[in-house]
């Protein structure tokens, strides 16, 4: 539930500036602490544990994914299709 609020639009807006990012990942490592029995382990021990990459890494490869889609034309029907030359 954390992750979608966090990525929430992020093609459209990404948090660009450092310390929004940090923001960010600030909120994953708490949330990832409320889950039974990974409390007093690290951040990356979590984040394996719970088979998730760090939101930077989402950010990236979701921008990527988006720059895929405008430049193949691969939207779905319900979405406007752009013309890029």
């Amino acid at each position: 539930m954390v992750r979608s609020h966090l990525e929430y639009a992020n093609a459209v807006w990404n948090a660009h500036r450092e310390g929004l990012s940090k923001d960010l990942e600030w909120v994953q490592m708490k949330a990832t602490k409320l889950v039974s029995g990974l409390k007093k382990k690290c951040y990356k021990e979590r984040l394996t544990e719970l088979k998730l990459p760090t939101l930077k890494y989402r950010q990236i490869t979701e921008d990527m994914t988006e720059v895929y889609k405008l430049l193949t034309n691969t939207y779905d029907d319900n979405t406007v299709q752009l013309d890029i030359i």
